[in-house]
């Protein structure tokens, strides 16, 4: 749980080990009657809140300022509480940096399962790509905090990491898809094509994500023009190179 992991990086700080241990864990001195019973449960809540809370804030700091230039002091402020609360969930601001990491990585990691869902493989090619673009694009649009620890300098290593693992993953089920409509292609030319389209569309995304409203959906429009155009020629439907079993499931 993330109150777990919180005292465990405070555990170094005796003075403020303490009360998230109370609050955050939930531990209340033991009592028979009801009340007693259900309070732990009362303090539990009350600091996945404040957890989430604090988190909701460090996104907010971290968009505005970046991470190298945040600070603890700010993320309190922008949460509406004192340094010493803060303090009682997270050590340091690289504490706050890796839960939101983790939060974000694993919405990510939905969105992306559901982005690269089969049936989105067996549509035409500018459908396909709708599919597949429009939830990773509207997550990072949606959590402008993703990009900048994804993508920032000075980040904690582990999201680093953890962010190149998914990295490595998605690129992989690229060379998947390709592989499918070009069966006798060689794997080296598979991992270079499916390398460039990934590199293609990270490009695209950070100007779209440099951008707002009207101008923004000019760059999604010119980014999926990109990459139809970069694919069509080996994978559209009339593509001379993709064979009568690499066409199954396709419109015509």
């Amino acid at each position: 749980m993330p109150e777990a992991r919180a005292k465990k990086g405070a555990a170094g700080d005796g003075a403020a080990r303490k009360p998230a241990a109370a609050e955050g864990a939930g531990v209340a001195a033991g009592t028979g009657d009801a009340a007693g019973a259900t309070r732990p449960r009362r303090r539990q809540a009350r600091g996945e809140a404040r957890i989430a809370q604090l988190l909701q804030a460090a996104a907010s700091v971290f968009c505005t300022s970046g991470y190298t230039a945040s600070s603890t002091n700010a993320i309190a402020r922008e949460a509406g509480v004192s340094p010493g609360t803060l303090y009682q969930f997270f050590p340091n601001k690289e504490a706050i940096a890796v839960e939101l990491g983790d939060h974000l990585l694993h919405r990510w990691r939905d969105t992306y399962g559901a982005a690269f869902d089969q049936s989105h493989i067996e549509l035409p090619l500018d459908r396909m790509l709708d599919a597949i673009l429009d939830p990773l694009i509207a997550f990072n649009c949606e959590n402008p905090a993703f990009f900048v620890l994804m993508h920032g300098s000075e980040i904690p290593g582990r999201i680093t990491e953890e962010h190149d693992t998914l990295h490595a993953t998605m690129l992989n089920r690229v060379e998947e898809i390709l592989a499918d409509y070009l069966p006798d292609v060689p794997a080296a030319q598979l991992h270079r094509v499916a390398e460039m389209a990934f590199m293609v569309f990270k490009a695209g995304l950070d100007l779209v994500m440099a951008h707002e409203g009207e101008e923004r959906d000019a760059y999604i429009r010119e980014l999926k023009a990109a990459m139809y155009r970069y694919l069509d020629p080996l994978i559209g439907d009339d593509s001379p190179r993709l064979t009568p079993d690499a066409r199954r499931g396709r419109t015509p």
